[in-house]
């Protein structure tokens, strides 16, 4: 690849990881979670480049040395995510939604980084869907949602 060519290309991984980050974060900032704007959009950009590092530097690792990274990422993550999850007084658990919109941000940035554009797009809009109707397609076809489930996370 020619710089120019290297350098639009990560530029649209990290601005496709970052917008996406950025979309699923406006949804949460929508309804109020803490999760938004800002926290996801850094979440799904900090994983791409921690992927777009090693990936494009595979040649000199082992071979296992981008799978260790994303995986670390994703574990990672995993423990921002859980930071956000609450229990209250009665004992129901608040804010799980949020946490895994931590989780899957980071993972739709790794593929980002990995230059998967078609599968971070896809994940984005299931994602997208999910957040937007899952809480009323749930209530509807579903019945009454488990009172330990909070209904608008």
């Amino acid at each position: 690849m020619t710089d120019v060519t290297q350098i639009a290309e990560l530029t649209l991984r990290m601005g496709l990881a970052t917008a996406i980050g950025g979309a699923i974060g406006l949804n949460r900032d929508m309804h109020g979670k803490p999760a938004g704007l800002r926290m996801l959009g850094l979440v799904a950009l900090g994983a791409a480049l921690a992927t777009i590092s090693v990936a494009g530097l595979a040649h000199t690792f082992p071979a296992d040395a981008v799978s260790r990274v994303i995986q670390g990422v994703l574990a990672g993550v995993g423990f921002l995510g859980a930071g956000v999850i609450m229990r209250d007084e009665v004992g129901n658990v608040h804010r799980l939604n949020t946490a895994a919109s931590v989780w899957v941000t980071a993972a739709i940035g790794v593929v980002c980084g990995l230059g998967e554009y078609a599968i971070a797009i896809i994940g984005a809009a299931f994602v997208l869907i999910l957040l937007t109707i899952g809480a009323e397609v749930d209530h509807r076809f579903f019945g009454k949602l488990s009172k330990k489930e909070d209904p608008r996370d």
